[in-house]
C-alpha cells in the first residue's frame, strides 16, 4: 500500500505492508532510529513521536493510519545544526543516562510545553505518565524540562513544530 506523510517537514511517499507499524517505518523504511523499539505493547513509551501535533506512541499506530499526516521524531526538533530547548536541556541538566526513554520523554515534553508553557513540578511529572525511565528516578528528567521551559519562554513563544514543505 502506498502512504503519503510529512516527515519532519519533509513529504516521504513509500510502498509499505498494512501491518507496518509507524515505529518500524520510521526506523526500516525512513532510516530514522532516533524512535526506539521499546516494549511495543505502548507502556514504555520509548517510541512516542509526535503524529499531527498530538504525543502517540508509533508501536500502537499503523504506518497507513499516518498517511496524509505530519509526523515529528526527536530528529525533527533540532533546527539548522542547533538542538532544540528541550535536547539542551536534558543534556545540560543530566536527563538521561543510558538515553533509551529520551526522545519519548522529549517528544512528551513537547506536548506538555505547547499545552503549558509553564508547568508545575507535579504538572511536569502527570505530563510524562506513560513514559518510562529505568535508570534516572525521573528528578533530573523533570528539572530538564523546567529548564526547557525558562529557555522557551525567554527566546520565543512556545509553539508546535511546524511542517515545511
Amino acid at each position: 500500500m502506498k502512504i503519503r506523510m510529512n516527515v519532519n517537514g519533509n513529504w516521504r511517499e513509500d510502498d509499505v505492508e498494512p501491518r507496518t507499524l509507524l515505529v518500524h517505518y520510521l526506523r526500516d523504511v525512513a532510516g530514522l532510529t532516533g524512535t526506539h523499539v521499546g516494549c511495543e505493547t505502548s507502556i514504555c513509551g520509548a517510541c512516542t513521536v509526535l503524529l499531527n501535533q498530538e504525543a502517540v506512541k508509533s508501536c500502537t499506530v499503523f504506518a497507513v493510519q499516518a498517511n496524509g499526516a505530519q509526523v515529528t521524531t526527536i530528529e525533527g526538533l533540532a533546527r539548522e545544526g542547533k538542538l532544540h530547548p528541550l535536547q539542551q536541556s536534558f543534556w545540560e541538566e543530566h536527563g538521561l543516562q543510558c538515553g533509551f526513554c529520551t526522545p519519548g520523554m522529549i517528544l512528551v515534553a513537547h506536548q506538555l510545553l505547547c499545552r503549558n508553557p509553564h508547568p508545575t513540578q507535579e504538572e511536569i511529572r502527570k505530563g510524562l505518565e506513560g513514559n518510562l525511565c529505568r535508570c534516572t528516578g525521573y528528578q533530573h528528567i523533570v528539572k530538564a524540562v523546567q529548564s526547557a521551559a525558562s529557555k522557551m519562554s525567554a527566546t520565543e513563544p512556545v509553539r508546535a513544530v511546524a511542517a515545511a514543505g
